[in-house]
């Protein structure tokens, strides 16, 4: 009889164990029926851009004689890249983030396309030289085809529109780092940058004004800046706006 109850006690437990270990290997099986994690193939990152990032546009200005004696300005056809200046007398490069609006971008790819840069080779300099107006590269390059052009004067009118543009857009990108340097160490010189930004926004000489607008109301507000600049900041502002 006491046999029989020490049977019947272990018995259970048994089939315990047993349970334990078909739910243990079923656990195994339905694991194993998915490969790990780390044998799936990553997802390539490294593809062409599909949006025209590929092609990079390039514009250069020198005239050792001039203030800014020497502007270079990278982007790709976002309108995003980089621009880098000297000034005459100073050995120092300084290298900006660059960005064209919407608008400028526009006009300037406009521009490129009327040229068929890549697919032309065309001598965009004139018969006149005027070198001590300075020196002009346009460049373009896209996957294996590269090219750049120089002149000093040309009357290719896609080429003379291209090359103000650029020139606006680089006068605009120069003031915004004068002002915001004015603006962090040399407050005094504000007044001043803002006499020479109305005389680029009068002189239709900025690539998009309204991109100044968000500098121009932080400046109207700031009060490191002089008053009067300040003052100058609004009604640039509302001449903008108009």
């Amino acid at each position: 009889m006491k046999q029989f109850k020490l049977t019947k006690c272990v018995l259970p437990a048994a089939l315990l164990i047993l349970s334990a270990a078909i739910f243990t290997c079923a656990q195994d099986t339905r694991k194993n029926q998915r490969p790990p994690q780390a044998t799936e193939t990553p997802a390539k990152t490294d593809a062409p851009p599909q949006n025209g990032d590929a092609t990079e546009y390039t514009y250069e200005f020198s005239q050792p004689n001039f203030h800014i004696n020497h502007v270079a300005i990278e982007h790709n056809q976002s309108g995003k890249g980089k621009i880098k200046f000297t000034r005459k007398n100073e050995e120092a490069e300084v290298v900006e983030p660059f960005q064209l609006s919407a608008a400028a971008t526009a006009r300037v790819l406009g521009l490129w396309d009327a040229l068929k840069f890549l697919e032309s080779n065309k001598d965009y300099q004139s018969s006149q030289h005027y070198a001590h107006l300075g020196v002009m590269r346009i460049g373009m390059k896209r996957g294996e085809q590269k090219r750049v052009a120089q002149f000093d004067w040309t009357h290719d009118s896609a080429a003379a529109d291209l090359v103000a543009e650029y020139r606006r857009a680089a006068d605009q990108a120069i003031m915004v780092f004068d002002l915001e340097i004015a603006r962090e160490n040399q407050p005094l010189n504000a007044p001043k940058l803002m006499e020479g930004l109305e005389s680029l926004l009068r002189r239709n000489a900025l690539s998009d004004p309204k991109q100044l607008l968000p500098l121009l109301t932080d400046l109207s507000t700031d009060e490191r800046v002089p008053l009067i600049a300040r003052n100058h900041a609004q009604r640039l502002i509302k001449q903008i706006q108009k």
